[in-house]
């Protein structure tokens, strides 16, 4: 079938509109009809080959939409159930048994090698192969392939433009904060960075009764939502001479509970860890660069008893995960209609670059 797809040929360039030619799913996938998607940080690194992710590919995973067809040994979805689309997973490494699917064994293999498993990929531009199944769907397009595991079924439409982002960012922040620090009345968290991941981990923290939420940026506008969403501290980092111990005051200089990374800033993610206090926790999140290195006190380190961990996903098993922030949302207690900017899809490269600027917190774009 033929589809709108806008795709990536080379880093730092603007992404094409073309008209492509989508395979009929196979036996075990599913086509969505593609509504809305949002825009994520890891799309443009992919774009810029932070990681070596194949070009020419349609990007894109944060798609919601309806499905419009199942391939004949798929159970659960049926043609015009509404969706959204997060990470893929094997579902049967370790890791996944265990309810850690972001930590998937074969992680890269079923979101960054952008094809089947098989090698195969779904779409083409004449004779030219374009790379498919970027985290398992390839959503910058009016039509996706993906797997039910991939899929969470939206029991309405209400509001359901808005829900996309959280099949990445929104979840990985919020996921951090509930599932890997599990967060309770009275801890005190750090969130390095005020984009899409670090406002939902401020979200999060205030839902899980934190009462000290300190929200550090460089961009003013961003630490007033921080505010409004639940921060009680926030540091420009830009204005202080010794970040650490402006972060640190705020718990009377013993420091916090626990941290959050989400710029992937080498000078931050030192930082962070700094900022703790004794059995203190810092969770990274953000897409480094690779080579980024951490300098820590070793003794330090341990004798105060710091932990220090990566998360993908933050943690979380989408279909368990999704519907209770869905919940929260549609009690007004997790407001993710403030982080959000929608933009029609013929605008996804504005989208982009009010992102990569700052203008937009999270950058939606819409294809009906």
């Amino acid at each position: 079938m033929k589809i709108t797809a806008a795709v990536c040929r080379a880093p730092q360039l603007p992404l094409n509109f073309e008209q492509l030619d989508l395979e009929e799913p196979r036996d075990n996938e599913v086509l969505v009809r593609i509504t809305s998607c949002g825009v994520c940080h890891t799309d443009m690194a992919m774009r810029d080959q932070v990681y070596p992710v194949p070009q020419p590919v349609v990007l894109g995973h944060e798609g919601a939409g309806f499905v419009e067809k199942t391939g004949k040994s798929v159970s659960g979805f049926t043609p015009g159930d509404p969706v959204i689309i997060s990470y893929s997973s094997c579902g049967v490494c370790p890791t996944c048994l265990d309810a850690t699917s972001g930590l998937c064994h074969h992680y890269w293999d079923y979101n960054f090698a952008s094809r089947r498993l098989d090698g195969s990929t779904a779409l083409r531009n004449g004779d030219e192969e374009i790379h498919s199944h970027f985290f398992g769907q390839s959503s910058f397009a009016t039509y996706a392939l993906t797997r039910p595991d991939n899929l969470v079924k939206l029991e309405t439409t209400e509001d359901m433009d808005y829900l996309g982002p959280l099949g990445c960012g929104i979840q990985t922040g919020a996921g951090a904060v509930m599932n890997v620090m599990r967060v309770r009345p009275g801890d005190s968290v750090a969130v390095f960075g005020t984009g899409s991941v670090g406002l939902s981990a401020v979200m999060a923290a205030h839902v899980c009764g934190a009462t000290t939420i300190v929200a550090v940026d460089i961009n003013d506008q961003r630490l007033a939502l921080a505010r409004e969403l639940g921060a009680t501290h926030t540091i420009n980092s830009a204005g202080v001479d010794d970040l650490v111990s402006a972060v640190r005051e705020t718990t009377g200089g013993k420091g916090l509970n626990y941290s959050l990374d989400t710029t992937a800033r080498e000078s931050l993610l030192n930082a962070q860890v700094d900022c703790l206090g004794i059995k203190g926790k810092a969770i990274i999140v953000g897409a480094s660069p690779q080579g980024t290195r951490i300098n820590l006190d070793a003794v330090i380190f341990m004798n105060q008893g710091k932990t220090i961990m990566g998360a993908v996903e933050g943690n979380c098993v989408p279909k368990r995960f999704l519907p209770r922030l869905i919940a929260l949302f549609r009690q007004g207690r997790f407001p993710l209609d403030k982080l959000i900017t929608f933009y029609p899809f013929e605008q996804i490269n504005q989208a982009i670059e009010d992102s990569e600027k700052g203008r937009t917190i999270k950058a939606v774009v819409k294809m009906s």
